[in-house]
């Protein structure tokens, strides 16, 4: 019997993700190469961003794209240097997609280590809830180790804690052992070795035994988790299976190693960022990070955004000329469609101070001209390049604002209420009690060890506060009914405890402080901020990881408004741009830095740190230098211009020479105004 055949079709399996109509036109929104790194495929990839090519924008649309791809927002993971860059990421993106970028993980690195520590941390010993200390609780907690060791009497010329805490942290950021770093960097040093690698042994000891956790620990320890705990770093690396690292080029050694870890399972990790804007070694950044990636992990695909948005083509053509010499990179070639612009000016000025005038007297030209003087930038290698300029600004009455100062959260004032929130948020915080009992009248370091003696001892510190006899046994009651408020008060919101602590410190600080009106505006600033937490831990967690701008003691802020022209080391100067920069003191010696002198490393970072500076001009760009500079050994001296100038075609150049009104030509004439 004859039967009819028909036929079934078999559909292909078709990703749900590649199904998926999206919502945003990227094509259009994007250039070529952009495009192509925000739609890659799965595994990992490495998007070599030029300066001022649309890194950020690229990132934004790749988050987007993900979400937009079906993926599910809770499992991408963005890390990056700054809470603020990552907030504007994500925001950014929000506009983009709508409301599921929300779901979407997003921090610095040190953030994200918290967050998991406090989740997952007892797998390694460590409570959930932990102190972070800041650099300077953590300075004061070495002193305090090295004073139980009988380290302080030994030797005064012991290094200071500061000292101590930069080389713990630069041997924990590159995971290399203490004495090599004190072998290369501190040799003035070797001799307490010994000393050194007890006194951190005890940091370290101290620290578990309290339940402290200083910056580098949270990476530390995040490195453990994930390399001890196979099923725990299987839970993390499943829970975020998109990875995002801004910055590459900035992560040191223990970063890189924690993004390895994260992404073991899935191997789905983008790492954005530019070998030739590596400029942070003295952090313990490495440019060996972005270098090695594709070795680290196989498979990667290499994406470069070339096409530039910020600078004209004169500027980018001495940039790649400049970054052309570099020993090791990444090879691109920065263009843009901005064609026309003049070209990029070498300045030579017979002095420093004829070099200062110049610029006081182009910044006021460019000012008639219509450049906002809040768009014009001085930029130098070192911030004692500066002090001749800042004169000679003064003088011609342009404000200006130099990058640096103390930072809102590590002025005293601050760090002394925080303290006492501190210690009511974990009474083993040796660090903050002392500060806080250093506060009370008639309590000197001797009566601060004896009274932390008596708490350790005691089941109940606020007990033992009150019962210290002495003249400093009022302060400290009036100290522990204080604190004891606070504990007994556990639903006090954050900006409830500043408040309460405030009316005690009050007096404190007027007793300890002159200029105590400003001090005081800080900690109503302080309050502000507190208002905007609803948990202690995570404002002091916030406060420590992510320290906020804020007004610190001796700055104005009425002056904030005031349009100034930028002073800034090139260093901090780095993700910024103007629309005329002034580089000084391109001078052999002075940049590149004589120190660097000795080294291939040293060197090439200071190359791709004149590169940076050259890259944050948007169409003027001058760089100075003096031929005639002052040296304490031998006197007046002949300069010679940067050896990173040597390649550069004189075509790529204008090239002028300073000369005095009047035919006038002394290198020097300050004194002769």
């Amino acid at each position: 019997m004859d039967h009819e055949t028909k036929t079934y079709v078999l559909k292909r399996p078709v990703d749900e993700a590649v199904s998926r109509k999206l919502s945003i036109d990227y094509a259009a929104a994007l250039n070529s190469q952009q495009l192509a790194a925000v739609t890659a495929g799965e595994g990992p990839s490495l998007v070599i961003a030029g300066a001022g090519s649309g890194k950020t924008r690229t990132l934004v649309y790749r988050v987007a794209y993900l979400i937009d791809s079906g993926i599910d927002p809770s499992q991408i993971l963005l890390l990056t240097f700054t809470r603020k860059s990552s907030q504007e990421m994500l925001d950014r993106a929000g506009e983009l997609i709508g409301a599921r970028s929300e779901r979407v993980r997003g921090g610095t690195f040190h953030s994200v280590a918290n967050m998991l520590l406090r989740r997952y941390g007892r797998s390694i010993g460590l409570e959930p809830g932990f102190t972070i200390l800041d650099r300077g609780d953590a300075e004061d907690l070495i002193a305090l180790v090295r004073a139980q060791l009988g380290l302080n009497e030994k030797d005064k010329r012991f290094p200071r804690k500061g000292t101590i805490a930069e080389m713990f942290s630069k041997a924990e950021n590159t995971l290399r052992p203490l004495d090599e770093i004190v072998v290369e960097e501190f040799d003035h040093f070797s001799d307490h070795l010994d000393a050194l690698e007890q006194l951190q042994r005890g940091y370290q000891a101290s620290k578990r035994q309290r339940q402290l956790v200083d910056y580098d620990d949270l990476l530390v320890l995040l490195r453990r988790l994930l390399m001890e705990d196979e099923t725990v770093r299987r839970t993390i690396s499943s829970l975020y299976r998109y990875i995002l690292v801004d910055e590459y080029q900035d992560t040191n050694r223990l970063q890189a190693d924690v993004v390895r870890h994260l992404a073991s399972t899935h191997q789905n990790v983008m790492v954005v960022g530019d070998d030739a804007q590596s400029i942070y070694a003295f952090r313990g950044a490495t440019f060996k990070n972005i270098m090695e990636f594709p070795s680290l992990f196989p498979g990667t695909t290499i994406y470069k955004l070339e096409e530039n948005y910020r600078s004209t083509q004169p500027i980018l053509n001495l940039a790649n000329c400049i970054i052309e010499e570099a020993k090791e990179k990444y090879s691109k070639h920065l263009f843009t469609r901005k064609i026309d612009g003049p070209l990029p000016v070498l300045v030579e000025a017979a002095g420093e101070n004829a070099q200062s005038r110049f610029i006081s007297q182009k910044i006021l030209e460019l000012r008639e001209e219509g450049v906002p003087l809040d768009e014009m930038a001085v930029l130098f290698r070192s911030s004692f390049h500066s002090f001749d300029l800042e004169i000679e600004l003064s003088r011609h009455g342009l404000p200006f604002v130099k990058r640096g100062g103390v930072k809102f959260i590590e002025t005293a004032h601050v760090k002394d209420l925080l303290a006492h929130m501190r210690v009511v948020a974990n009474p083993m915080d040796a660090v903050s009690w002392h500060r806080v009992l250093m506060l009370v009248e008639g309590v000197g370091p001797k009566k601060a060890q004896d009274v932390m003696a008596a708490l350790v001892k005691s089941d109940n510190p606020y007990v033992a506060l009150r019962a210290m006899p002495g003249r400093s046994g009022k302060g400290l009651r009036d100290l522990a009914l204080t604190l004891e408020s606070l504990a007994g008060s556990g639903d006090l919101r954050p900006a409830e405890q500043v408040g309460h602590i405030y009316e005690y410190y009050l007096p404190i600080l007027k007793e300890h402080y002159d200029d105590y009106p400003k001090r005081a505006r800080d900690l109503d600033h302080l309050q502000t901020i507190a208002e905007g937490y609803q948990t202690v831990e995570t404002f002091l967690s916030d406060l420590a990881l992510e320290p906020p701008d804020g007004n610190a003691a001796g700055a104005e802020a009425s002056d904030r408004d005031e349009e100034r022209l930028v002073l800034s080391t090139i260093h901090s100067a780095k993700g910024l741009e103007w629309q005329c920069v002034f580089v000084i003191w391109i001078v052999d010696g002075r940049f590149p830095s004589v120190y660097s002198f000795s080294e291939d490393e040293g060197l090439e970072e200071e190359r791709r740190l004149f590169y940076v500076s050259v890259t944050r001009a948007k169409r003027h760009l001058y760089l100075t230098y003096p031929i005639n500079v002052f040296d304490r050994g031998s006197g007046m001296v002949l300069s010679k211009p940067s050896r990173f100038l040597d390649p550069v075609s004189p075509k790529l150049l204008e090239q002028l020479v300073l000369v005095e009104e009047g035919g006038h030509s002394d290198w020097y004439s300050r004194d002769d105004r």
